[in-house]
């Protein structure tokens, strides 16, 4: 029977469990304790995801039995291949067009905004009217009409309905009126949230994590925090010297967190369900040390950690996924620190001496972040955030309704993954068997002591028997055409699981629904719905939360706050680029040749319609699509243009001039045949210019007008 104080998780390896006695008394220990409940919760899925990284690289599991007569130990790494093709796919719809998924909005209904937008005097002074009255008072309302909107002219236009709302000159937006300050509010954020991520050369992390996701099923973002970026800025002095004055700029980072190290609440099926979340670090000393200059650090507490010497242990799945064998190199290297992002007791924060906390009661809970290392705090402080929220996105592949882990493609295929690896290895070993001799031989009939190696040239001695009875070879049957026909159904099998044809990633030798263009069409329309739900879940789980904790961060920590400041909303763009960029600019396409009729194009807006096409051409619009003042001038120059060209068409030509032409062209017609001789004909009528009304020649010409 095995020990009770030891779980047997994978690949025969022991994991302790500590006994009650073992465990660290006061908040560290309270830690410890929450961690552990979260490894176990999560144990698991740990061998799935190990399994699932197995398949990705290659690696066969130790529990992988091989008969003796197997000698072929190929892994055809199919799931590295759909791994790749999902995350690229989804790389490219993300971040084609050069520009963050991410759009700041305002609500259709900005909360706190007033028709009146723009307007220079202060709500708080606008005379207000008492809502009741009597009939014939004349206060009476125009139907559609409401309180709010009492004088407003429902059949004019903006001009007439806002011609008392002290309107503030400035530029359209999207080829609409601006008359919203939500609007610039929205503008204003949007621009400095791409900043910001760009500052911090957040797509790297992004696409780190998207990659995890992938492969395991989840990817993990932390933050915003607060990060200081070195701005490199010259100045010139009044002799005309430059010097070098560089300055640190506050901008928010995001951080990639391996999946290995996140622990969050067992109990959780999401972000906001969890009551903690625990990040494992792996420090050496000098990180472990360098941690004393950040804020809010006890340098006498990390000291005496570095005096204790290193206390890390490795999980029994990290020598596969370093896929080396360094264990006692960072056992003797490494610090375990453990990150709490979480609620605590008051009793806990009385504990470590936390400030402000005077007015909480015993009873409540205090949201915090705790480091520990070797038992010991070494930071305490409330949850910087207002308002608190945990800085962790953790988002699915594929969801998993009933945990906050989802599914990847690795796992999705695991089963086909192992039906061609099995073929495929058949097939090799049966062709090894099918393309040799097996010899039958009869050591009766031949010389004794002689060696039975075969080779061409070879001379045995027969000392009996009839000549070629001695040594027979025998072949057996070739049966790898079924299993390679195996191995393609099984791979056709991993197509149907992970929803990623094998065109998609540049298989040649399609057949079936593939080889016609019909088919490829629908094969390529079934991929983009099943990557469609992951840019959802994406959109739903990272950009979302993640553009959201952005908009607090600069509403805490900017100085710019009322340019941004409004009823606003993030709406992430992921699964609006899912669409085939050639499906979905054909359509846009089809639109504006739609709002080339006079009648239907003041109900369709132009401009917004140029950017959307810019963007399904993976262009970028800020560079090349005019907004509407621009366009205005660009259309007066146009048409300029057009009318010199119609006067130029309309001047009549002299009669030499024609002469000329006519001479020029050997006197035959355009597109006349000049060498047929036959009185027949066989070339096309010659195309001329088109007469105008009025010109002679013209049919409905009065002559005796003219003359």
């Amino acid at each position: 029977m095995a020990d009770e104080n030891f779980l047997q998780p994978a690949d025969d390896t022991e994991v302790p469990v500590q006994s009650p006695e073992e465990q660290m008394p006061g908040l560290a220990g309270y830690i410890k304790r929450k961690f552990e409940d979260s490894e176990n919760g999560r144990r698991s899925y740990e061998l799935r995801w190990l399994q699932a990284f197995k398949n990705y690289r290659g690696i066969y599991d130790s529990t992988t039995q091989y008969r003796d007569s197997e000698r072929s130990k190929v892994f055809i790494k199919i799931t590295k291949t759909k791994v790749l093709a999902a995350y690229g796919q989804i790389i490219d719809i993300l971040f084609s067009n050069k520009k963050f998924p991410i759009v700041v909005e305002p609500t259709p209904i900005p909360e706190g905004i007033s028709e009146f937008a723009h307007q220079t005097t202060p709500l708080d002074q606008i005379v207000k009217q008492d809502p009741y009255g009597f009939e014939g008072d004349g206060r009476e309302l125009p139907p559609g009409a409401t309180q709010a909107t009492q004088g407003l002219d429902f059949l004019g236009g903006l001009e007439g309905r806002y011609a008392n709302a002290n309107l503030s000159p400035g530029p359209s937006l999207g080829g609409e009126p601006q008359i919203s300050p939500a609007q610039k509010a929205a503008l204003n954020l949007e621009k400095m949230i791409h900043d910001q991520l760009t500052d911090t050369d957040a797509v790297t992390v992004l696409r780190n994590a998207i990659f995890e996701s992938c492969m395991l099923g989840t990817g993990i973002v932390k933050g915003p925090f607060n990060s200081y970026k070195r701005v490199h800025k010259w100045q010139t002095n009044d002799n005309g010297d430059k010097t070098y004055e560089p300055y640190e700029k506050l901008v928010p980072r995001i951080e990639y967190v391996s999946l290995w190290d996140f622990h969050p609440d067992p109990s959780a099926t999401s972000i906001e369900d969890c009551e903690y979340v625990i990040q494992r670090h792996r420090m050496n000393r000098q990180q472990l040390r360098a941690l004393i200059n950040r804020p809010y650090f006890y340098k006498d507490a990390i000291e005496e950690c570095l005096a204790k010497g290193p206390n890390y242990e490795d999980k029994y799945y990290e020598d596969t996924i370093r896929e080396d064998d360094t264990e006692p190199y960072f056992q003797e290297n490494r610090f375990e620190v453990l990150e709490y992002w979480g609620v605590i007791d008051k009793k806990h924060a009385d504990e470590v001496g936390m400030q402000d906390i005077q007015d909480i009661s015993e009873l409540d809970q205090i949201q915090v972040n705790v480091w520990v290392c070797g038992g010991m705090i070494i930071r305490c402080v409330l949850n910087p955030f207002m308002p608190a929220r945990l800085p962790f996105q953790a988002f699915p592949y594929e969801t998993n309704p009933y945990q906050l882990w989802g599914v990847g493609v690795a796992e999705n295929m695991e089963y086909s993954q192992k039906l061609m690896n099995g073929h495929y290895r058949m097939a090799i070993d049966n062709l090894a068997l099918a393309g040799n001799l097996v010899f039958d031989i009869d050591e009766a009939s031949l010389v004794p002591g002689q060696n039975m190696d075969i080779f061409p040239g070879k001379i045995f001695r027969r000392q009996s028997g009839v000549t070629g009875t001695a040594i027979n070879g025998l072949k057996f049957p070739n049966t790898a055409p079924e299993n390679i026909q195996m191995y393609q159904i099984s791979r056709q099998l991993a197509d149907e699981d992970t929803g990623i044809p094998s065109i998609l990633h540049g298989q040649t030798g399609v057949t079936g629904t593939g080889r016609t263009a019909s088919g490829l069409s629908m094969l390529l329309g079934g991929a983009s719905l099943s990557l469609k739900t992951v840019i959802k879940n994406i959109d739903d789980h990272l950009l979302k939360p993640m553009g959201e904790a952005y908009f607090q961060w600069n509403m805490q920590f900017t100085d710019s706050v009322p340019e941004i400041e409004g009823d606003l909303e993030i709406k992430p763009r992921g699964t609006a680029a899912v669409m085939q960029k050639e499906v979905r600019s054909q359509r846009l396409t089809t639109l504006l040749q739609t709002a080339s009729n006079p009648t239907l194009a003041p109900f369709i807006k132009i401009p917004n319609l140029m950017r959307e096409l810019a963007i399904a051409q993976d262009i970028d619009p800020d560079s090349l699509v005019n907004d509407v003042s621009e366009a205005q001038i660009f259309a007066e120059i146009l048409k300029g243009l057009v009318n010199a060209q119609q006067e130029a068409s309309q001047q009549p030509q002299s009669p030499d001039q024609q002469r000329a032409g006519v001479e020029q062209s050997g006197g035959v017609p355009a597109g006349a045949n000049a060498g047929d001789d036959s009185g027949v004909g066989g070339g096309t009528i010659g195309t001329g210019s088109v007469p105008t009304a009025g010109e002679t020649g013209f049919t409905g010409t009065d002559q005796e007008t003219q003359e």
